[in-house]
């Protein structure tokens, strides 16, 4: 029966536990953090987390500490490699200098996503996002 751990959903998180890793949630967070703690939900806790965003070839930081996120939540879950972490070609700058773009980036993907919604509701009869028995 242990053999069949790594293959459950929360199982696999196992090796995951007390290492960096980048969490890309729903809303397009991205989030960097160790991993201490899961659950069967595949809820996570990560210490020491930042939030990164990102522009052309710059990123910026903002520390959030510990982070509780709801397993439903997460896009994608991997293991940053510590070795090649450095070799990133990007920059960090000040979260403030970079803030404003990755708005303008968000409210750009957001008027597309809109666009691209409506013309599926009008030619192929799909339902807008958050339409009627679109909740769960």
């Amino acid at each position: 029966m242990d053999s069949l751990i790594p293959f459950t959903t929360s199982g696999s998180l196992v090796d995951c536990v007390d290492r960096k890793m980048l969490v890309v949630l729903r809303d397009g967070r991205k989030l960097q953090g160790v991993l201490r703690s899961y659950d069967q939900f595949a809820n996570l806790v990560l210490e020491d987390t930042v939030e990164r965003i990102y522009y052309r070839d710059f990123f910026a930081e903002a520390w959030k500490g510990l982070f509780l996120i709801r397993g439903e939540n997460v896009v994608l879950l991997g293991e940053v490699d510590l070795d090649k972490e450095d070799d990133v070609p990007l920059r960090q700058v000040p979260w403030e200098e970079l803030l404003p773009y990755h708005r303008q980036e968000i409210a750009a993907k957001k008027k597309r996503e809109e666009v691209k919604a409506q013309v599926l509701f009008e030619q192929k009869g799909f339902c807008k996002e958050g339409g009627e028995g679109d909740g769960y």
